[in-house]
């Protein structure tokens, strides 16, 4: 048997580690609970030692699982660098290139574009990833993220592009039926009245909340009452109103990010460009200026 450790060990030895389940390991890892259980047996059986202890609630690090952890970590790091500096190399329009965006912003501001891409650069293969949360570029999870944000991580390198405006917005029926008291559709995390709500609407109740914004949309055209909401969300649906009320600026933008290690490839700098291009071009949209949108 070789002595030879590989970095293929220790992702199965850092999946469970991390995740405490077969399971939830090779839910990650995109492999079957049994391929990881195989792998950590073979892993310890090559170590000639104990590295995990299987108990009902999951798998715990032994000593020598801590011990390995902290050096399994840094062959983590070094690979993923290893892997942006190569693919950072590359100077061809071709391959595979990831995306990330939330839903809102993929749907509503980049997809109805993406045909000019293929078009532009057919030999790229542009994978798009929707999730609210900021994809780890260090482990190459993704190539690109296009975010909403007012403070992007410092490991990224990036630009803002336009800044993000909001309104306050709710749906015609609800206006008619509710001229003067109104009802509230608020975020999970605000713990009382939001500050828009409170200069405004005071006397208001608080009748739904709710976590992520293409739920607030919803409710909003459902005639629920009123919530803030960007303005490239809402001002694209013509059973919302924009509500003619003064709101602080946002300190948020449209960011396009990049790890620093992949600025200069080819096919990242391209998608840069692009959707950079792209969302420039509906300013009047994202920045709630124009009149069309103003209802």
């Amino acid at each position: 048997m070789s002595n030879t450790m590989n970095w293929d060990d220790m992702r199965f030895f850092l999946a469970l580690a991390r995740t405490g389940t077969v399971s939830a390991a090779g839910r990650a890892l995109l492999v079957k609970h049994t391929t990881v259980a195989r792998r950590i047996t073979a892993l310890e059986q090559h170590l000639s030692t104990r590295l995990f202890d299987h108990s009902k609630e999951g798998y715990v690090m032994t000593l020598a699982g801590e011990d390995l952890y902290e050096h399994a970590l840094n062959m983590e790091t070094l690979a993923h660098a290893i892997d942006r500096r190569v693919f950072g190399l590359d100077s061809q329009l071709s391959g595979p290139l990831k995306l990330t965006a939330s839903y809102d912003v993929l749907t509503r501001l980049v997809i109805p574009h993406l045909g000019l891409f293929s078009r532009a650069y057919p030999a790229i293969e542009l994978e798009l990833q929707g999730s609210q949360l900021l994809a780890n570029l260090n482990a190459r999870q993704a190539d690109i993220a296009l975010r909403l944000t007012d403070k992007p991580p410092e490991y990224l390198v990036g630009k803002k592009v336009l800044n993000l405006r909001h309104g306050i917005y709710a749906s015609d029926e609800y206006l008619q039926k509710n001229p003067a008291s109104h009802s509230l559709i608020i975020y999970s995390d605000e713990s009382g009245l939001p500050q828009w709500a409170q200069q405004h609407f005071s006397d208001a109740k608080v009748v739904m909340r709710v976590d992520e914004v293409n739920a607030m949309h919803a409710c909003a055209a459902q005639g629920m009452g009123l919530a803030r909401l960007p303005c490239f969300i809402a001002d694209l649906d013509p059973t919302l109103k924009r509500l003619d009320v003064a709101l602080i600026p946002s300190t948020w933008g449209v960011w396009v990010l990049m790890h620093v290690d992949l600025k200069a490839t080819a096919k990242v700098r391209a998608c840069k460009e692009f959707i950079e291009g792209i969302i420039v071009q509906q300013k009047a949209l994202v920045e709630g200026e124009a009149s069309d949108y103003f209802k």
